[in-house]
């Protein structure tokens, strides 16, 4: 290298010293450098979608690698700050935040819309609602910069969907046009209060509870943790005085933060969670004095909908929780590989040595497990809302396990990635040690791995046989799917119908003990299939193939069992073909799996 001649020879050093080390993302388009990304668009969005969507993915893009990224790392150092009390002393708590979260919000909620594209016509120039697929790659975006504002944009989506459901002419008029706004100063942001001391995953157990005075409902007690503390309006279950116990008693509830003279409702945030990761945004604990709340749908002091109401506002968060952790767990590979990419060790860049090539497929496969998986989520939500109920009854079991697996994913990737830069990982200057802090929190959210693992297994599976509707949506995907290699063909699909047969096998005995098992084989077979059908596709079409040689690892390494005394496969042709930036094509993937 040529260096300038420096001034002093500390100066010289220092120039040296930081040459060494190896760079980060900032300053890329996170949109421009996404192949994968790009490629599936292709398969998942309409043609006239993408043409006119693309330039707004590409505006984002830059956002999320250069601003918006430097707006995250000031509101993670700069956490939100709780005033109990105003200047006269009265209890108008206020929650402050920098500046830098202002900003994002403007960003997020103001000039893309992202809270409510797939809610009204017009967002971006749209004519129409945003379509699901379209939409969610907005979020997969804004995650590789942000995490913590993706839980209010996400929530304010969902809460309108629930008001749009379930509230009366009223409540609809009164909350969504401002929920639905993206002017800065008028928008409304939502929240779902859901957790109490004596109610976390066990959400019977809630205590909070509903009384009808003087015309209104309102509510007495407590919720122990309420992420986006400051919102202008929350959902949130509530047993009425005189309901039954357990689940069935609960109604659901939306709160708002003003009553309709400006006056603070009647409920206080007694003090801000200091937590692990999504320090950005405020979580808090939440004293209940009175407030007036309204109904959604009949409540009263007979068995309630509140939580199978609340579970439809559940899902569409696991999905968005799924997508966060693919955009997430994408940041994650993209900072790995600038590193294997820029450093070089013993003699070589660390890309050409084999561990590290090992590490970076470990790192690359989930990742491209949950892009495939939540583009697919996404396009059976789109589906079940034209009214397809078997797209309904396979989104039903694909948003728990895309949640369940993608979370736990999130964290072995941002560890990995953290892993690959060495020591400057570990240190806050720079982006691996937020991203680790964050992805913890993806297996908390919206029910813990066993939480969702049982709903998949004891739920879906059980109760609603959606693994079989699941196991002929992927059949029938690599039936038509042109390109695909045939041998491969037959061994994908008795693979799926071993898992599907698997989690019915453990659905029917009860075995709750194997129902992570059943998960994992579920997520994984299908993720081996949409990897499949994808690469096949945009092979024959002329595009990039790699995915096909994806699918090959997923079943290999996800699927089949592994002698931990011998010594494994040979990947070694894979990786090259995965860890160049050159497209495969179709025959050479075909070789590679054949070989």
């Amino acid at each position: 290298m040529n260096y300038a001649a420096p001034k002093s020879g500390h100066q010289a050093l220092a120039r040296r010293g930081s040459d060494l080390i190896a760079p980060d993302c900032r300053g890329l388009n996170f949109f421009d450098i996404d192949h994968s990304l790009q490629s599936l668009l292709q398969v998942y969005v309409a043609a006239d979608v993408r043409a006119h969507m693309e330039p707004h993915y590409r505006r984002l893009g830059a956002l999320c690698g250069g601003r918006l990224d430097e707006l995250a790392r000031a509101s993670d150092r700069h956490e939100p700050v709780l005033h109990p009390r105003d200047a006269m002393g009265r209890d108008a708590e206020s929650v402050e935040f920098h500046p830098a979260y202002r900003e994002m919000e403007k960003i997020g909620f103001g000039e893309f819309g992202i809270h409510c594209q797939s809610r009204k016509a017009g967002v971006l120039g749209w004519p129409a609602p945003v379509p699901p697929v379209a939409k969610y790659v907005f979020q997969y975006l804004f995650a590789q910069a942000e995490f913590g504002l993706l839980c209010p944009i996400s929530v304010t989506e969902t809460s309108a969907m629930m008001i749009e459901r379930y509230g009366d002419a009223r409540l609809k008029e009164k909350f969504l046009p401002r929920m639905t706004s993206q002017d800065p100063e008028q928008v409304w942001k939502a929240a779902q209060f859901m957790t109490e001391k004596a109610g976390g995953s066990d959400v019977g157990n809630s205590e909070l509870t509903a009384r009808f005075e003087d015309g209104a409902w309102r509510l007495y007690g407590d919720k122990w943790f309420c992420s986006c503390a400051d919102a202008d309006v929350a959902l949130l279950l509530a047993r009425p005085e005189g309901a039954p116990g357990g689940s069935g008693g609960l109604g659901l509830f939306a709160m708002p933060r003003h009553l309709d003279d400006g006056s603070r409702n009647a409920y206080r945030i007694v003090r801000l969670k200091k937590k692990l990761g999504s320090r950005s945004m405020a979580s808090g604990e939440i004293i209940f004095e009175g407030a007036v709340c309204h109904p959604l749908g009949e409540v009263g002091a007979q068995p309630n909908q509140g939580l199978k109401q609340m579970m439809f506002q559940v899902n569409m968060s696991r999905l968005s929780h799924g997508v966060r952790a693919a955009g997430m767990m994408r940041r994650c590979l993209n900072e790995a590989l600038a590193v294997a990419r820029n450093r070089s060790a013993f003699g070589g860049m660390l890309i050409e040595k084999p561990l590290m090539r090992r590490q970076l497929l470990k790192l690359m496969l989930p990742t491209e497990q949950a892009l495939s998986m939540s583009l697919y989520t996404a396009s059976q939500l789109a589906a079940a809302d034209r009214g397809d109920a078997g797209a309904g009854k396979v989104l039903r079991i694909l948003t728990p396990l895309l949640k369940f697996r993608t979370a736990r994913d999130n964290i072995a990737v941002a560890t990995g990635a953290m892993e690959a830069r060495g020591g400057n990982g570990y240190i806050e200057d720079w982006v691996n040690a937020r991203l680790v802090r964050d992805a913890h929190l993806g297996v908390l959210w919206e029910g813990t791995s066993n939480i969702n693992a049982l709903d998949i297994v004891t739920r879906a599976t059980a109760k609603l046989g959606a693994h079989r509707d699941l196991g002929e949506a992927l059949t029938a995907r690599l039936e038509e799917t042109a390109g695909l290699p045939g041998q491969y063909r037959g061994e994908l699909s008795t693979t799926v119908s071993r898992a599907v047969a698997f989690a019915g096998q453990v659905a029917a005995s009860g075995r709750e003990d194997q129902a992570r098992l059943a998960s994992n084989a579920l997520y994984n077979v299908t993720t081996a299939a949409l990897l499949a059908a994808e690469g096949a596709a945009l092979g024959a079409a002329g595009g990039d193939a790699r995915r096909l040689l994806l699918s090959r690892l997923v079943v290999e390494h996800r699927l089949k069992p592994a002698d931990p005394l011998g010594l494994g496969r040979d990947d070694e042709a894979m990786a090259d073909a995965l860890l160049s930036e050159a497209p495969v094509s179709l025959e050479q993937a075909s070789a590679l799996m054949a070989a």
